[in-house]
Formats: C-alpha cells, structure tokens, sequence
C-alpha cells in the first residue's frame, strides 16, 4: 500500500494490506492505530495469549506475523492507551465475525470462492435508460427457517426461494438492508462494527458470494445499503480505537448522531480511504452492482441541517469517493438516500454535482401517501400534490420509494396507509397507487411485503407473513411488474419528451392522465381516484388496453371480458370505476 496516498486520503483497496492476510504457512495482522502505546492480538492461533506487533517507526502502522494461524480461526486485538488502560477490539478491516454477542474477528481467505458471472459483469450498464426495479430486503425476516435456532436461512440456501420470487414480480434488482456486521437485530445493520465483514448471522464470505453469483446468473442485480456516516457506540468497534477518537469526533456535540451512533470525521484522510476501501470492498469482492448510501444528508449538510450549513470536508469526501468508485466500477449504480433540495446530487462531480446516478425522491413520496391518505370529498383541493413532482422531476434522476422507512414505527403498511375504514376500498385505492408508481418517470424501490398487500407494519423479529402470496393484490403486483419490464417507453425516465400530463376533457377533478413514450412506443395511463365511477374521453382512438386494477383477478368489480370503451369516434372514452386505474398502448 502507498502509505502516503493513505495519509491523503487517496486510498480505495487499504483491505488489501491491513486486516488478516495469509501468507505462506503464516497470517499477519495489520492495524493502524497512531495513538496506541502497545498492541497485541490474542486468538486460538496462540491460546488467546499474546502476540506483539511492531509499529513501523512512528508511523501508526502495526504489523505481526503469526506462523501457524489458520482461516476460520477467531482474534481480537488487544489496545494498550497512553493512559494506561485496556481494551479489546475487534478488527476494522476484518473480514468476517463471530455472531452476536461475541465480537471476535475471523481469519478468512477471501479468494475461497470463485465467481462464474463474467458475462453479466460485461454486459451490466448504469444506462438511465434501462429498467430499474428495485425489491428492498431484510434478509432475516423475509423467510424465516424453522431449522434454525434463529430462524435466519444461510445466503446461499435462501437463493432457492428468493430467486424465483424475485423474477415473478419484474424485479431487476434486490436491494440488501445492510449486510455488514452489526451487534443489534434492531438496528437492522444500520449501526456497524464490521465494515468489512458480511454478518455471520447468514453464513460465511463465501456463501455470500454464492448468493450473488445465482442472481447474476437468474438475470438480477444485488444492491447493498452502505452506511458511511456512522457506526456502532460498543467499545470493541472502532470507537476510541487506538485510546483516543481516531474514527469519531473528539467532541460529542458533532461526535454522536440522533440514532445513538458515533459520526465519523470525514476530515480525517486515514478515515475517508477507510469508508472508500469498504466501498470498494463490496463491488469489487462481492460483485455487487450498487451501493445506496443511507443518510446522504448528514454528508451535505451539519448533521443534516440546512440551517447549519454545508459541511465542506464531508462533502468533499462524498464527491472523492464516488469519483473513485466510478473510476473503477463504471457501471455499478451510486444511489444517494437524500431528503434535502440540495442542488445536483445525480449531476456529475465535474459539473459540481456530487455524482451519484439516482436521488431517492423522498418528496414524491411524502405528497403521494398524503393524497392518497386524503378523503375523496378533499382530494379536488389536492389535485397539485399528484401534479407537483413533475414541476421539479427534470432536475435530478430520481428514483420513487416506498422503502421500509414507510412501513415501520407506527407508520402502517402501505394498504393501511389508503383512506377509509373498508379493505375493499384500500385495496382498490393500493392498486391504483402503484400502477400511478410504474408509470410515473423515475427508478422503483419498493420494501418487502409491499407486494403482498400486508396489513400490518414490518417486524424485523418475525418473518414476512406469505400467507397473502397470490391473494388477488399479489396477483396484481406481479402483472404490473411484467409489464413494467416489458415496456422500454416505461424505461426512459428522463427524457425531456418522454413524459406529459393529459387533461381530462370531461374535467372530473380526481381523474389524471398521462402519456409515456420510449423505444418506440407510446402508453396512456389514466386514474380515477374519487369514490364515484368517471368518465375519460381524449383523443387518440386506436389504444390496446394492457392492464386495469378493477379486474375481478385483482380483486375489483370488472371482468376482463367486459367492454372498457363505451364509445369510440375521434376520442376514446373510457368509464372508470373508483379508485381505479387503466394502462393503454396507443397503437401507431
């Protein structure tokens, strides 16, 4: 490793030299800690006594060779402060850990497993134009295995189900709640002490990468949740590593986040080639195809405060490290989890932007459920709230979520979310409300359990309930993902003509229309979302119709066999039930 490029912060594979490493018939450990008076690392390799490392000068690099020591081994480093005290820590650039609540590293050898997904590696793209479908998951609780004490599949095992289940709804990617190690289940991998390390909870590694390489085979794309603004408090992470703050602020006013955490010093450039190996770690080890970085705000702004301003150094750590994962993984997705207006976040870093591909649109999402939570006698006078987001969608390529955010905490689930006391109505209102998603312009997130149409919020301690898998909301789920990938005009979300809204000629308020056109052809979506059937009448005659969320398969009240057009001269026209919605071809 060049060691000064790491003291500038320039350092994207610092894994690499730091960690475990087998060598020959011996494994060294490598650690950077500045500040420690001694350092010893202790493990089965030597009866968990002690073995010394050097410090490389004054250097902060400490290093030992330990003959004997063998992968899957455990080993914890031993810190030894100027003050005198103690403390054990596990290893920041370990590559795996004990499961919870120990907290030792294990020695592993990363090339055990060997990808065989070249040709998706080849032909993966980062195209806007290509079709983004996103299922975010837990892994822990969306199958639960009675085998198990815990009941956590293996990562390799789950792939049997997840597989298949991912490519019946139109998914094009599973998005991973993050896998790094944690201590705490309730943190649901938000809060880390192994950035290095996928958790143990699910297996090894190497199993791991299993999972990865069969949905790069199945034609899916992996997506890891990132954290790069905090980690966990528990003394044997990376807090107070080497004696001091070597990882964190020194102060607590800046030094600890509203989630109880520990915020890193992105000043610090040792710091910043820590998070950009880790970064790095994940697409270029584990094959992912993106990163969604949580918490994107508390990168821009003082602890995500506009009103604290901008906070330059975390802001130019943000443009370096995706700057240098684009270098080197041109086609990986960069996906920022951002809920300010702060101008240019998918823009390129050389035109000032911070450079990721997608912004979640947590706008679009926040005026969406309130429309939908808003009574039909009300919704006239909230017409802008389904209208607004295209006034300001050209400004960044936005990705629409509905991610476990929404559904937990009291929140409700999505059905619950929809106005009224009566399911029938909720589940109308549900199946209009994402057929408005698919068809609006913008990549698609949705959380695990969304598909099912779930009436009670996510609980990461039990296990998805799939006894709603093919009810009639289930059935429509998965139709309106096939068509979505079957449909480049749905596709080409930000193309100045790709998009506009249709005014209804009969004028009804709570009714919208829109066209989207793409890869050479054109689709017309229209929605009645008042509690009375509307009439819809525009121009062109010659439409095919694709999919209706009234359809008695979907749980409405319309047969497919029944008429949708009720006359036809130079305009369709079209009666639509309530809380309904209808997707058209318009043929050439």
């Amino acid at each position: 490793m060049d060691k000064q490029a790491f003291f500038d912060g320039q350092v994207f594979d610092a894994y690499r030299w730091f960690g475990a490493h087998i060598e020959n018939q011996s494994v060294i450990f490598r650690v950077f800690a500045p500040n420690a008076a001694k350092i010893t690392v202790t493990g089965a390799f030597n009866s968990w006594k002690e073995d010394a490392l050097q410090q490389d000068g004054r250097s902060g690099f400490w290093s030992v060779s330990v003959p004997g020591a063998q992968v899957g081994q455990f080993y914890k480093y031993r810190i030894y402060a100027q003050d005198g005290t103690v403390t054990e820590h596990c290893d920041p650039y370990g590559f795996a850990m004990e499961l919870r609540p120990g907290c030792c590293s294990v020695i592993t050898d990363l090339s055990a497993y060997t990808f065989t997904d070249a040709d998706w590696m080849a032909a993966r793209t980062a195209s806007p134009a290509a079709p983004v479908n996103i299922y975010e998951l837990h892994l822990g609780s969306w199958l639960q295995d009675a085998t198990d004490q815990n009941g956590w599949y293996r990562y390799d095992t789950i792939a049997d189900r997840l597989i298949p289940y991912l490519r019946e709804h139109g998914f094009t990617h599973v998005e991973f709640l993050p896998l790094s190690e944690h201590p705490f289940d309730g943190s649901w991998g938000y809060q880390n002490t192994g950035f290095f390390a996928p958790t143990s909870r699910y297996g090894t590694p190497a199993q791991l990468k299993a999972l990865i390489d069969r949905l790069h085979h199945a034609g899916i794309g992996a997506i890891m949740d990132f954290v790069p603004v905090h980690f966990a408090v528990d003394s044997y992470g990376l807090a107070r590593f080497d004696g001091t703050p070597l990882y964190e602020y020194p102060h607590a006013d800046v030094g600890e986040s509203e989630w109880g955490s520990y915020n890193f010093i992105h000043s610090r450039r040792e710091v910043r080639c820590f998070l950009q190996s880790a970064a790095n770690y994940w697409l270029e080890e584990f094959h992912f195809d993106g990163l969604r970085m949580d918490a994107v705000s508390r990168l821009i702004y003082w602890q995500g405060d506009p009103a604290r301003g901008v906070n330059g150094d975390t802001l130019e750590f943000l443009k370096n490290l995706n700057r240098g994962l684009k270098e080197r993984h041109p086609t990986a997705l960069l996906i920022a989890e951002d809920s300010t207006t702060y101008p240019g976040v998918t823009h390129p870093i050389d035109a000032d932007g911070l450079g990721f591909d997608y912004k979640w649109d947590l706008g679009w999402m926040h005026d969406t459920l309130c429309y939908f939570q808003t009574p039909p006698e009300e919704r006239p006078q909230h017409r802008d709230q389904l209208l607004f987001s295209m006034q300001y969608f050209s400004n960044e390529q936005y990705l629409l979520p509905f991610s476990h955010d929404e559904v937990v905490h009291g929140k409700a689930a999505i059905v619950q979310k929809m106005w009224g006391a009566d399911l029938t109505d909720k589940y109308a209102q549900a199946r209009a409300l994402y057929l408005y998603m698919f068809t609006h312009p913008g990549k698609k997130l949705n959380f695990m359990g969304n598909e099912l149409g779930l009436l009670t919020e996510w609980n990461e301690a039990a296990a998805l309930d799939h006894s709603f898998e093919h009810g009639p909301f289930h059935t429509f789920f998965c139709a309106l993902g096939q068509v979505y990938r079957a449909h480049p005009a749905l596709h080409c979300d930000y193309e100045t003509d790709n998009f506009r809204w249709i005014e209804p000629q009969d004028g009804a308020p709570c009714v919208f229309a829109w066209e989207r056109c793409g890869g050479g052809e054109r689709l017309l979506a229209v929605c009645n979302l008042s509690d009375q059937a509307q009439p819809f009448s525009a121009a062109p005659p010659s439409v095919r119709l694709l999919l209706h969320t009234d359809w008695t398969r979907f749980g409405g009240g319309t047969k497919e066999t029944d008429p949708l057009f009720f006359n036809i001269s130079d305009n369709i026209s079209i009666s639509l039930p309530k809380f309904s919605a209808v997707l058209l071809q318009i043929d050439a």
